[in-house]
C-alpha cells in the first residue's frame, strides 16, 4: 500500500499498528532509563496513552480524516499518562488541527500535521530540552517536509521521515550527556519512532498482533480482565436526560455500554437513562452516556481506595455493590479539595489524616492519567481544588487537566517527590485565602530535602558513582550519590549527605521490604549522630521505593 490520499480509514489503521508495535515493544523501552532503578516506565506511559487514543476512535468507519484525528486527540489527551505521555499527546494534537473540515489529505498535508505536532508540544513544555522526542519528532518532520509533494507516495515519505528519525535519536547522547554517561538513548524518542515504524508496517501491508492480549489491529479496544484484580475500579452512575426527538433502544444501549465494565444496572422511561456501572475507565462511559443526552446528575466513586466525594448516591432496590446507596442531600461546598498521588496503604492513610480529600493510587511505574485528575476533581464539591502530583513525572498530566478544567478553580503544586507533598500539606489552612495557601506551601517545598532508596536493576556509571546490579542506591536530590551492598548503609550515607546545620526534621517513610530490625539500626544511627533533630517515621509500605526521606 503506496498511498498518495489518507482518509479516516487509513489514519485509524495507521495509528492502531503503530501504538500495537510500542504496546509489543514498550518493556524495551522502559529499560531504556538514565537511572538503573525498577521503576522505568516511559514505555508504559506512551503504550498507555496511545491505547487510549486508539479506544477513542475504534468504533469509527468511513470517517473523514478530520473526525477521526479530533478524537484520537481528545483520547490522547485524557488518557496521557507521565511527561512522555503527555508529549505525545500534544504531537497527536497538533497533528489533528491541520485537517480541520478535510475530508482526506494527501502525504504534505501529513506531515505539516506531525510538524505543526512538534510546534504545539514544544510550547506544551515550559522549559524544553534537545535530546528528547522533541528533538526526534521536530528533526524528522523538518526532513520529511523537504522531501514531501503533493503527489509523492506516504509510504516514501515515511521512510525519509523515519531514516532522519534515527539519525536524530542516535545523536540525543550529544545533546543530553547524562544520556551517554548511562549509555542509552532518550527513550521518549526510541518509543515514538516504535509507533512511526508500526505505521510503515501497516502501508508494507503487515498488520500486527498485540502480544499480549492476542488480539490485532483492527480490534482496537484494549482488553482488561476485571476479574483475579485487586484494582476494583469505579462505581460509576449517572442519569442522562434523553435527547428530545431520538427513539432510545435500551437493549443496543445495554450491549454497548456493557463492554466498558460490569455489575450493571440500567433504569430508563421516554425521558432519562439511569445507569449504574463498575469500571476501570470511567471517562469512557461517561463520553458514551453523553452521546445520548444532557448529564442530570453524575456520581464516581473510587472503589479500590474505598474513598469518593459524592455527588450522586442512588438506590436501586435489590442492588448491592458494597456501599451505601441512601437517599443523597446536597451537603454545602466546602472551600478546599486536595487531590494527591501517592502509593503505599501507610502513605495513603497519613496524607488522608492530614486533610486530602481523594488519592489516586499511583506515583512510580503507576502514572495517572489526565483522565484520572480530571475525574478526581469531578467528584469534589469544593470551591478550590489543589493537587498535590508528588512525583515529577506525574506534574505535567496534572498541569493539564487543570488547563482543561476552565470552569473549575484547580491550582497544581509544584511537588515532585512525597517529601515534598507531604511536608507541603503542614502549611495548608483550610481558614485562609487559596493565594496564601499555596505561596506558603510552595515556599516551603523549596526547603525540602528528598532522599529515596532502591535497587540497582544493571551495572553502570553515574557521576562518578559505579553502581553494580542488585545493589542499593541512593538518590539524594534527584541525583545519584550512593551504591552500596547493604540497604543500612545506603540510608545512612543519604543522612550524612542531606542533613546539614540549618535542618530540623527528619521524616523516614519506609517501605514493605524493610524489616523491624533494620529500622532500628536506622534509627539508632540517626540518634547518635543528629541527637537534636526531630525525627518521625512512617510504615509507608510502598513499593520499589524501600526508603523516603524527607529533610527539613
Amino acid at each position: 500500500m503506496n498511498p498518495t490520499v489518507i482518509d479516516g480509514n487509513l489514519l485509524k489503521l495507521l495509528i492502531t499498528n503503530g501504538t500495537i508495535a510500542l504496546r509489543n515493544d514498550h518493556q524495551r523501552i522502559n529499560e531504556l532509563n538514565v537511572f538503573p532503578v525498577p521503576d522505568g516506565d516511559t514505555g508504559s506511559n506512551m503504550q498507555s496513552t496511545m491505547m487510549s487514543g486508539v479506544k477513542a476512535i475504534s468504533g469509527f468507519e468511513d470517517e473523514s480524516i478530520d473526525k477521526v484525528a479530533k478524537a484520537l486527540s481528545r483520547g490522547l489527551l485524557m488518557g496521557a499518562r507521565g511527561n512522555s505521555g503527555v508529549i505525545l499527546s500534544q504531537l497527536f494534537s497538533g497533528f489533528a488541527k491541520t485537517f480541520k473540515e478535510l475530508n482526506t489529505a494527501n502525504p504534505v498535508q501529513f506531515v505539516q500535521g506531525m510538524s505543526r505536532g512538534v510546534k504545539q508540544a514544544y510550547s506544551a513544555v515550559i522549559n524544553p530540552v534537545e535530546g528528547t522526542i522533541l528533538t526526534v519528532a521536530r528533526e524528522a518532520a523538518d526532513k520529511a517536509l523537504e522531501y514531501a509533494k503533493e503527489d509523492s507516495d506516504l509510504l516514501d515519505v515515511l521512510d525519509v521521515y523515519i531514516e532522519e528519525a534515527y539519525e536524530s535519536l542516535k545523536r540525543t547522547p550529544d545533546l543530553l550527556p547524562v544520556l551517554k554517561e548511562a549509555g542509552v538513548v532518550d527513550s521518549g524518542g526510541a518509543g515514538f519512532i516504535v509507533i512511526v515504524e508500526g505505521m510503515i508496517l501497516a502501508l508494507k501491508g503487515e498488520i500486527l498482533e498485540d502480544v499480549k492480549f492476542n488480539t490485532v489491529a483492527s480490534v482496537s479496544r484494549e482488553i482488561e480482565s476485571y476479574e483475579n484484580s485487586t484494582d476494583f475500579g469505579y462505581c460509576t452512575e449517572f442519569i442522562v436526560q434523553l435527547k428530545e426527538g431520538k427513539d432510545f433502544n435500551k437493549d443496543k444501549f445495554v450491549k454497548r455500554i456493557s463492554r466498558f465494565g460490569d455489575s450493571l444496572v440500567v433504569v430508563s422511561d421516554e425521558e432519562i437513562c439511569k445507569v449504574h456501572i463498575h469500571t476501570k475507565t470511567p471517562g469512557d462511559v461517561l463520553n458514551f452516556g453523553q452521546q445520548y443526552g444532557n448529564f442530570a446528575t453524575l456520581k464516581i466513586e473510587n472503589m479500590t481506595l474505598q474513598h469518593s466525594e459524592t455527588l450522586l448516591h442512588s438506590h436501586e432496590e435489590g442492588h448491592d455493590c458494597g456501599h451505601d446507596h441512601a437517599e443523597f442531600k446536597p451537603s454545602p461546598m466546602k472551600k478546599y479539595g486536595i487531590i494527591t498521588v501517592v502509593n503505599g496503604s501507610g502513605l495513603r492513610e497519613m496524607f488522608k489524616e492530614m486533610g486530602v480529600n481523594c488519592v489516586i493510587d499511583g506515583g512510580q511505574t503507576m502514572n495517572p492519567s489526565t483522565e484520572d485528575f480530571i475525574n478526581a476533581v469531578e467528584a469534589l464539591h469544593v470551591e478550590h481544588v489543589i493537587i498535590i502530583p508528588n512525583n515529577g513525572n506525574v506534574l505535567l498530566s496534572a498541569q493539564t487537566a487543570a488547563k482543561y478544567m476552565k470552569d473549575k478553580s484547580v491550582t497544581v503544586l509544584p511537588a515532585k517527590t512525597i517529601a515534598q507533598g507531604y511536608a507541603s500539606l503542614t502549611m495548608f489552612d483550610s481558614n485562609q485565602e487559596l493565594q496564601q495557601n499555596i505561596v506558603e506551601m510552595t515556599e516551603l517545598i523549596k526547603h525540602v530535602k528528598t532522599g529515596e532508596v532502591t535497587y540497582a536493576v544493571r551495572d553502570t556509571e553515574y557521576k562518578g558513582v559505579k553502581i553494580t546490579k542488585d545493589e542499593f542506591i541512593g538518590i539524594a536530590e534527584g541525583e545519584i550519590v550512593v551504591s552500596a551492598p547493604e540497604r543500612k548503609d545506603t540510608v545512612t550515607h543519604l543522612f550524612d549527605k542531606l542533613i546539614d546545620e540549618s535542618s530540623e526534621i527528619v521524616t523516614v517513610m519506609y517501605g514493605k521490604t524493610v524489616k523491624e530490625e533494620e529500622l532500628e539500626a536506622v534509627m539508632l544511627y540517626l540518634e547518635e549522630h543528629y541527637g537534636d533533630l526531630e525525627v518521625e517515621t512512617v510504615e509507608g509500605n510502598q513499593e520499589i521505593y524501600s526508603y523516603i526521606i524527607a529533610v527539613e
